[in-house]
C-alpha cells in the first residue's frame, strides 16, 4: 500500500483509498487485523493523527470496525448489504437534491426500477411481505394519520414490495429509488393526492402479488406512476399560475 506525498490530494484520503483498494483486491481479508496506528504511520511516513483520520473515513464507510482491549485494533469489516443501505440512500438523496433532475425523470426512474421487481416479487413473496404491505395499506386509510406518517408508510409499503423479490443486490440497488426518490416525490404531490386513490392502488398491487400475477403488479405500478406524474404536473402548473398572477 502506497501513497503519493506530492499529490494535492489529502493524505488521510490517500491512505483510506490505499487501504480500501487492498480490501477490495483481497490483499486484506475480512476479519483481518490492520497494522496498528504506529505501524501505519511508519509505513506511510505520516503522523498518527493523519492515520487516525484515514481510519475514521474507512469506519464511516463501514469498511473497518474497531475493537478495544488487548486483542483490539482495527479489523476489516464483513460488510452486509443492509449496512450499506444508508449510504446508498444518502448518495441518491444528494444527487437528486444537488442536480437539476426533473420530477418526470425521477418518477420514470423510480417506477421503472420498481417494476423490474414485479415478476420476481410475485414468485418469491412470503406471507410476511404481504402482511407488511396490507398493514401499511390499512394504516394509510386512517383519517388521523399525519402527512409525514403517511409518507413513511408509503415508503415502507414499497420497500416490502422490493424486498419481496428476494434478492439482496436488487434491494440494495433500489434503496435509493424507494427511500430517497419516494420521499422527494411525496413532498411535491402530498398536497394534491387522494389518499383513497393511493390506498386503492396499493390494495390492487398487494392482491396481484398474493395471486402471484406479476403482469398485474406491473400494470398497477404503471398506473400509479401515471397518477403520480399527473399529480405533480397539476401542482407545478398551479405554482406557475400563482407566480404569474402575483
Amino acid at each position: 500500500m502506497k501513497i503519493d506525498p506530492n499529490s494535492p490530494a489529502d493524505l488521510s484520503a490517500q491512505i483510506a483509498k490505499a487501504i480500501r483498494d487492498a480490501i477490495m483486491s483481497g490483499d486484506l481479508l475480512v476479519d483481518e487485523r490492520l497494522p496498528s496506528e504506529a505501524e501505519l504511520s511508519e509505513q506511510f511516513n505520516v503522523s498518527r493523527p493523519t492515520v487516525r483520520e484515514a481510519l475514521k473515513r474507512l469506519g464511516a464507510q463501514s469498511l473497518i470496525r474497531t475493537q478495544r482491549g488487548a486483542t483490539g485494533g482495527a479489523f476489516v469489516n464483513r460488510l452486509r448489504f443492509e449496512d450499506a443501505y444508508g449510504q446508498q440512500i444518502t448518495t441518491s438523496t444528494l444527487l437528486l437534491s444537488m442536480n437539476d433532475v426533473s420530477f418526470g425523470t425521477a418518477c420514470e426512474a423510480r417506477y421503472a426500477l420498481e417494476r423490474s421487481c414485479a415478476a420476481l416479487a410475485s414468485e418469491r413473496r412470503t406471507a410476511d411481505h404481504l402482511a407488511t404491505m396490507r398493514a401499511e395499506t390499512h394504516r394509510q386509510s386512517q383519517p388521523s394519520l399525519t402527512d409525514e406518517a403517511f409518507c413513511a408508510s408509503d415508503v415502507a409499503f414499497h420497500r416490502a414490495l422490493v424486498d419481496a423479490a428476494g434478492n439482496p443486490v436488487i434491494s440494495y440497488q433500489l434503496a435509493g429509488a424507494v427511500e430517497a426518490m419516494q420521499p422527494l416525490m411525496n413532498m411535491i404531490t402530498f398536497s394534491a393526492r387522494s389518499r383513497e386513490t393511493i390506498v386503492g392502488f396499493h390494495s390492487q398491487i398487494t392482491d396481484a402479488l398474493e395471486q402471484r400475477d406479476g403482469a398485474a403488479v406491473d400494470l398497477h405500478l404503471s398506473a400509479l406512476a401515471d397518477y403520480t406524474n399527473t399529480l405533480a404536473q397539476s401542482v407545478i402548473d398551479a405554482r406557475q399560475a400563482a407566480k404569474t398572477n402575483s
